[in-house]
């Protein structure tokens, strides 16, 4: 009798150790489980915020200058658009107005990577089929653009078109960090007065 209350005392040790070394193992899966999708869902919300968004002041020759801009070169205006976390509330300087097409598209970059949907903005200078007349909706088209890494070059889609006013801006990011130079591009209608 005595060996029996020993052996099954030892067998109740045993497994409780399991259960607590497999309820610890668990634990840690749902942490790292838990941290992985914090990253996919971190990285899906946008493939531009790790970006670095600061480009050149240089544009594209056969741009034009938007003569009547709602917003002139050197004013301020509000960010309306939120392409980027930070950006949306933002004060933004004019750096440049322009007359164009704009056109949301969806590529995947030279880089390698998740596909890029509906990107804002691509402009009818910046890809080489765009020809005189404003592009189609489903138009497979090549970016000239170099906004982001893995875009000039890169085999596009156009999702939609607007015949508009766009901006070249300069704004500090609401969530703080580096100003941010020269960012292509915002419409007109992404943009309010202070």
């Amino acid at each position: 009798m005595k060996n029996k209350s020993i052996l099954l005392a030892t067998t109740i040790l045993v497994f409780t150790f399991i259960l607590v070394a497999c309820s610890g193992s668990n634990e840690n899966m749902s942490k790292e489980d838990s941290e992985s999708q914090a990253n996919i869902e971190s990285n899906s919300e946008s493939n531009m915020d790790d970006m670095n968004h600061s480009g050149s002041s240089k544009v594209p020759n056969d741009l034009e200058k938007a003569e009547n801009p709602a917003f002139e070169v050197g004013n301020q205006a509000i960010i309306q658009a939120d392409h980027m976390k930070g950006m949306k509330g933002a004060e933004a300087t004019i750096k440049g107005a322009y007359q164009t097409t704009a056109y949301v598209v969806s590529y995947t970059p030279t880089t390698g990577g998740e596909r890029v949907e509906n990107h804002r903005w691509v402009i009818h200078e910046e890809i080489e089929e765009s020809g005189e007349k404003p592009l189609d909706t489903g138009a497979e088209v090549t970016i000239k653009a170099s906004h982001m890494e893995g875009m000039e070059g890169a085999s596009a889609v156009i999702e939609s078109a607007e015949q508009t006013t766009v901006y070249m801006i300069d704004f500090k990011p609401t969530t703080g960090g580096e100003k941010i130079t020269n960012h292509k591009w915002v419409t007109e209608d992404e943009l309010s007065a202070e």
